[in-house]
């Protein structure tokens, strides 16, 4: 039997997912992104959890005004800076990435990556991804409110008295949500928790397709996707080591099923036990073949994608709307009936024939039914890859459509501050991703071809990364 065979039936047929009398009860804390995040904690705060704690995060759009904020929910709104401000924060990034990250290579060529032309939109106005970046770190680097409230919440995390399950929830569709978790997520996770509890990626994905998914798909699976992040790392350091260390999870927008309610559920159902199951059999999949623990930490591959649909008892005959390709094929699912008597028996029997109409898995579907006050079904569908989203390839067309150098550079963020373009194919070194913004050699060590999710030729194993800083 092979070892990959081997943990999908420990799964399925041993539970070695299941936690055991030694482990938990849990706490949830929610970091929310965006108006998407914001409604997120709106729907759990209400919930009872133990321990729950959340800090909802926006720039300047006025979605935060309804959330019911105190106690253990903290608000940020980020206010919109003048243009001076915002100029004289970028101008002095360098020193805030030094302080930051010692090793962080002063690069003389460096230039805040906003257009100096370019507007701050009003309060409210459509913002991009690039511009979001820049105000949450104008924001963070000069100790304001965002870094009081992120110090808070990682305090009541690793305070907590039960096995804390850390959730940063944000829709992949929307600017703020998209463009600042590539920042706030290493801050929280590798400065604030020293990544020691499990953080877990939400993101819902969007309705319709749209080029700038094409970057937010792309700095995501450079991040997660092991092989990818150790080629930034090479260059960048460890600093940008994956901050989701327990996975990361896409939600699909039907129009029809509300996503936020998919995440609050999941998240919330039975105190947060079945989302620590489900993260342990996650990681348990990506663990090397050797090193079979159910408590080690998975090294995620390119198929870091985990698919999460939830469904009323009675709609589970079809899972139509989960944005995977037609062809999926996976390893291993499971599917969670919660609730109780012969709706909750129906649908665990309906459920497992609308796994097989959206994926093929090398085992049965698992379903099990779940005794609990809230009635749902939740799906998990793991270990896609970016091309097995149905948007992906249609969104790089999109992306490739547009012809404006300035309006690609507006939809990044992650490594702009390094000077990095991700989407674009590095100018030093052929065949490698990273357009240096600068014109100098900055670059990731990760194949563009791997980054446009195309077939990779060759990849030049004899670059030294030490060169991509040599400006």
């Amino acid at each position: 039997m092979d070892s990959a065979l081997a943990r999908v039936e420990a799964l399925s047929n041993e539970k070695v997912h299941h936690a055991g009398d030694h482990e938990g009860p849990f706490s949830v804390h929610v970091l929310g992104l965006g108006p998407c995040g914001a409604a997120v904690i709106s729907e759990l705060a209400g919930s009872g959890l133990p321990g729950f704690s959340a800090v909802a995060v926006d720039v300047g759009q006025g979605s935060l005004s309804g959330l019911a904020a105190g106690g253990s929910v903290r608000a940020v709104e980020l206010p919109i800076p003048s243009r001076e401000d915002l100029s004289s924060a970028l101008n002095r990034y360098r020193e805030f990435l030094k302080m930051e990250y010692p090793r962080y290579y002063w690069n003389p060529n460096y230039e805040p990556w906003l257009p100096g032309d370019l507007e701050i939109p009003a309060s409210g106005a459509e913002m991009s991804r690039a511009v979001a970046k820049a105000v949450y770190g104008a924001e963070y680097y000069q100790n304001r409110e965002i870094t009081e409230a992120l110090d808070g919440f990682a305090e009541s995390v690793l305070a907590s008295e039960h096995t804390p399950l850390v959730v940063v929830a944000f829709s992949l569709a929307e600017a703020v949500g998209s463009g600042i978790v590539v920042e706030i997520a290493r801050h929280l996770s590798s400065i604030k928790l020293g990544r020691r509890p499990w953080v877990v990626g939400m993101g819902v994905l969007p309705q319709e397709v749209d080029a700038t998914f094409f970057p937010v798909i792309n700095e995501l699976d450079c991040m997660i996707d092991t092989e990818k992040n150790n080629g930034v790392m090479a260059v960048w350091g460890d600093l940008y080591k994956n901050p989701f260390t327990g996975g990361f999870f896409v939600v699909p927008d039907d129009g029809v099923h509300s996503p936020v309610e998919a995440i609050a559920s999941f998240c919330s159902v039975r105190g947060g036990r079945d989302l620590y199951e489900t993260l342990k059999a996650l990681n348990w999949l990506a663990v090397p073949g050797d090193q079979w623990h159910p408590a080690i930490r998975g090294q995620q591959s390119d198929r870091w994608v985990n698919v999460l649909v939830t469904r009323p008892l009675e709609e589970v005959d079809s899972l139509a709307g989960v944005g995977l390709v037609e062809g999926f094929s996976t390893e291993y699912a499971e599917a969670r009936v919660f609730g109780g008597g012969k709706r909750a028996t129906a649908a665990a029997k309906a459920v497992g024939a609308a796994i097989a109409g959206v994926a093929t898995t090398r085992v049965d579907p698992v379903v099990e039914t779940v005794a609990a006050d809230n009635e749902f079904v939740g799906v998990v569908l793991p270990r896609a890859s970016k091309l097995d989203l149905e948007m992906f390839v249609p969104a790089r067309a999109a992306y490739d459509a547009i012809e404006d150098w300035e309006e690609h550079l507006l939809m990044h963020s992650w490594l702009l501050d390094l000077g990095v373009m991700l989407c674009e194919p590095s100018i030093r070194f052929d065949g490698m991703g990273g357009e240096c913004i600068w014109g100098c050699a900055c670059w990731v060590v990760v194949p563009h071809a791997a980054i446009r999710g195309e077939t990779v030729v060759s990849v030049v194993d004899e670059l030294d990364p030490a060169v991509a800083v040599s400006g």
